[in-house]
């Protein structure tokens, strides 16, 4: 039996550790590190022995996506209410995203359709079907939120954070924006994570309402 074993396989790879070394890799030097040649000198085997567990590099990009996804699924969705679900995915995907912040881009720039990614989505949509959400409204509601989560990750990423600059603007020529910008305090990102969550849960909680 050993001598039919894939040179992969004899490496001692899966496509796990494929993909963790490469989230490895992309946390500590960027995207632009990312290459096979570069994963296979990381895992101590050729290149080519990689395409045995993922057949080109699109496939690895979608891999890693998956990844970092998995670490904001719950263990089962509806084991509480609809609201306290989304919201609990919706914090622990931006936690997940604040551990990879190199990897936002890939979450802007593919859908990563994996059946693992898959079977979330299905999951998802089966509990907002569960909570009385018309099936015509789930997939709204599902891209509203990872686009919300993932489009502020990708602020904090960039550290795009307009009140700190804001803070140090003339205040008698824009006494409001100055104001505002420092009572929102050093935390303010995270805060208004939480106030825009709450604002997009309670939207889509008045659309149930009206089904």
């Amino acid at each position: 039996m050993a001598a039919n074993r894939s040179r992969g396989q004899r490496a001692g790879l899966t496509r796990q550790a494929v993909l963790e070394a490469a989230l490895r890799l992309v946390d500590r030097e960027g995207m632009k590190a990312l290459s096979m040649r570069r994963l296979g000198a990381e895992l101590g085997v050729e290149a080519m022995t990689l395409y045995h567990h993922v057949p080109h590099k699109s496939a690895l990009l979608d891999g890693m996506i998956e990844l970092v996804v998995a670490e904001a699924v719950p263990t089962r969705f509806g084991a509480a209410t609809w609201r306290q679900d989304l919201s609990a995915y919706a914090h622990a995907l931006m936690t997940a995203l604040d551990a990879h912040p190199h990897a936002v881009p890939l979450l802007l720039s593919r859908p990563a359709l994996t059946p693992r990614n898959l079977r979330t989505m299905e999951a998802v949509i089966g509990m907002l079907c569960e909570a009385g959400f018309p099936l015509s409204r789930t997939l709204d509601v599902l891209y509203s939120l990872t686009s919300f989560v993932v489009g502020h990750a990708a602020a904090e990423a960039g550290s795009v954070d307009g009140a700190g600059a804001l803070a140090e603007l003339d205040a008698d020529t824009y006494p409001l924006l100055v104001g505002a910008a420092r009572m929102a305090g050093e935390d303010a990102g995270r805060a208004r994570f939480d106030f825009a969550l709450d604002a997009l849960l309670g939207g889509f909680e008045r659309e149930l309402g009206h089904g």
